[in-house]
């Protein structure tokens, strides 16, 4: 017998906590982003108003996502590796045929799972109470004739006979302020990230239906690196100890798909276990105009780091490769590589050590000597406001920001292991 849907809340667990969840401050801040590249490109952008959608008060497999909604994940398979694969990954609400009941009576007696069920385009549960309207949509049409605020349901589904005929963002776009949480049927992970980021709102939920376990890892991985951006990172004071130039180098710019504020940066360093926070080209140069989706990142050996606690190579970057964007609170966010650029350029080295307590360790970093090139700091320069100093005026004694991990690596992935580098 199926459990009461009161009971079945469940979330994916974090290090520190229970949430799985895309980065709260994404739309906040991506007004802000456009304003300031606006500015500089004498371009005006009008604000745009979204209106937030209810959360579905019915418990589920639930996901905290972007603005604080609980983005839904249902499962809906007859392969019993993926149900179990499903339900050690938190995701313990189940769709089944109305004659699959036998299926689902013995999954339910060894998992602990919510269970409902596909009934003349209905869903129930397990008790015969109607939790969503199920409709199916094969043209623009017919989704622009839907009107699912006459339905009694907080539960929307919509299976797509044929969903590359509707672009997700038009979906979402249809459906923008209805108060109803709406599932559509995803087949492939692909489908899924489709409808839960069209118009960086998406849809309230999911349901993938697929006897493909490893669907079923792909789409958990998703939800594990936007996790990620709802976790702050802890970012450590340090003192600049030294500032020297070193010659010319292979250096590389990091230019992102997306546009970076001012304190946002990319965490890079000569040594995996502290990366400095290196400003973005955002703010205003006398020599240069601003390009706020770049970061002037350092040599071709430098590391960067990239989503799931990983780091790599800048010279292994390519375009539509993500990496992790920081600001000087320690929010962080992912963001896409749209292009690479490697050139020579005069270099230089800067060293520092831990301002808090006494040790013998050095963090360093290697940076192009060019006055776009910047540092995050620990709190405001001067009277200017600026949150960054660059390295061209860099002295012993100042402070900036890094980030302290594990020094071992093997692929990027932190290891257990005794290592030296100097």
């Amino acid at each position: 017998m199926a459990l009461p849907l009161v009971s079945s809340v469940s979330y994916i667990k974090s290090s520190n906590q229970f949430h799985c969840s895309f980065s709260l401050r994404k739309e906040r801040l991506e007004l802000d982003r456009l304003l300031l590249w606006s500015s500089h490109q004498k371009i005006r952008f009008s604000k745009r108003t979204f209106s937030q959608r209810i959360v579905v008060k019915m418990s589920a497999s639930t996901l905290p996502m972007n603005l604080g909604k609980a983005k839904k994940v249902w499962i809906w398979t007859m392969c019993k590796e993926v149900m179990t694969v499903a339900v050690e990954r938190g995701w313990n609400t189940f769709i089944f045929s109305s004659d699959n009941r036998k299926l689902s009576n013995e999954w339910s007696s060894i998992a602990l799972m919510d269970t409902l069920f596909i009934e003349e385009k209905k869903v129930i549960d397990g008790t015969g109470n109607v939790v969503a309207s199920v409709f199916e949509v094969s043209t623009p049409e017919e989704l622009r004739s839907l009107n699912i605020e006459n339905e009694q349901i907080e539960n929307i589904v919509l299976d797509f006979l044929d969903w590359k005929s509707i672009p997700a963002e038009n979906l979402v776009a249809a459906l923008q302020g209805s108060e109803k949480t709406v599932f559509a049927v995803s087949n492939t992970p692909s489908e899924a990230k489709l409808f839960l980021e069209a118009l960086e709102h998406g849809l309230g939920g999911i349901i993938l239906k697929s006897e493909d376990v490893k669907a079923v890892l792909d789409l958990k991985e998703y939800f594990d690196k936007r996790n990620e951006e709802s976790d702050t990172l802890s970012l450590t004071e340090a003192t600049i100890t030294r500032v020297q130039m070193v010659g010319m180098g292979d250096r590389v710019c990091v230019d992102l798909c997306s546009l970076m504020r001012p304190g946002e940066g990319l965490l890079v360093g000569s040594f995996a276990r502290g990366l400095f926070l290196v400003h973005s080209e955002c703010l205003e140069s006398n020599y240069i105009e601003s390009r706020p989706f770049r970061v002037n990142a350092g040599p071709v050996h430098a590391y960067v780091a990239v989503p799931g606690g990983k780091t790599c190579y800048l010279s292994e970057l390519w375009t539509g490769r993500e990496v992790i964007v920081v600001d000087q609170k320690g929010k962080q966010r992912t963001a896409v590589v749209g292009r690479v650029k490697i050139e020579k350029r005069p270099l230089i080295v800067v060293e520092a050590k831990l301002s808090t307590k006494e040790e013998e360790t050095v963090y360093s970093i290697i940076l192009q000597n060019a006055e776009t090139v910047a540092l995050v700091t620990p709190h405001q320069v001067n009277s200017s406001g600026r949150t960054a100093v660059p390295v061209t005026s860099l002295k012993p004694g100042d402070q900036v920001l890094i980030r302290l991990q594990g020094g071992a690596r093997h692929t990027g992935i932190e290891i257990q292991e005794f290592i030296v580098e100097n």
